[in-house]
């Protein structure tokens, strides 16, 4: 399985953040984006949960129960190797984090799951690649640019990137020329007055978008 979602980051090269929605919105957006055909569904922790990451974890337990056959779903904000045992335990096939920890990626890749921790300098980068990182979300893209992709890509072009933060349909294609494999998506993509509003149609209409400008 580790394998199958390594290559579908490469070949589809989109994960929706979906952050801060009840378990019902969180399962309907996941509804809406794979109509949209995006595929790759991460699920945040809340750090200032107090029921104990309830509604994280059972969206992410339905999801997965609920869309095995269509997407893969994966725990965002993943900061400690409870938080991975939890995740895993409902059913998350991936983590991704804001920062590195290489007792976070070490046991999650114990567990089988693909790991794609936050750094944003060289250093950082180099770092979480060593603790066996599968790729490095660097974060926050969007207030670097792709520029400062390109930079780093040059020593760094061993190591598989993703872009996150402050990706949208007019800067995207620039990421992909800098040399990143792939993008987290959050508000630009999983835009919470749709939500609110019910209106998922609009959620799947981006997601359409999104799909089509990573492919040309």
């Amino acid at each position: 399985m580790k394998s199958q979602i390594i290559k579908n980051i490469y070949d589809k090269k989109i994960v929706a953040i979906v952050r801060g929605l009840s378990k019902e919105e969180a399962v309907n957006t996941a509804k809406a984006l794979a109509a949209g055909g995006i595929n790759m569904i991460e699920v945040t922790f809340d750090q200032t949960s107090k029921d104990g990451y309830k509604d994280t974890l059972e969206a992410i337990k339905t999801i997965s129960t609920m869309m095995n056959d269509e997407v893969y779903v994966g725990a965002g904000t993943v900061l400690t190797v409870e938080q991975v045992d939890m995740a895993y335990e409902v059913g998350a096939q991936y983590i991704i984090t804001p920062s590195v920890d290489a007792e976070v990626i070490k046991h999650a890749n114990e567990l089988g799951m693909v790991t794609m921790p936050g750094a944003l300098s060289p250093t950082e980068i180099e770092e979480a690649y060593k603790a066996g990182a599968d790729f490095v979300k660097v974060f926050p893209c969007g207030n670097m640019g792709a520029d400062y992709i390109k930079a780093v890509k040059a020593p760094l072009k061993h190591i598989p990137l993703l872009a996150v933060g402050g990706v949208n349909l007019e800067n995207i294609e620039s990421f992909i020329k800098a040399g990143v494999v792939g993008f987290g998506l959050g508000g630009n993509l999983v835009n919470q007055t749709y939500i609110k509003e019910g209106n998922y149609d609009e959620i799947t209409k981006t997601a359409k978008e999104f799909v089509s400008a990573v492919k040309n």
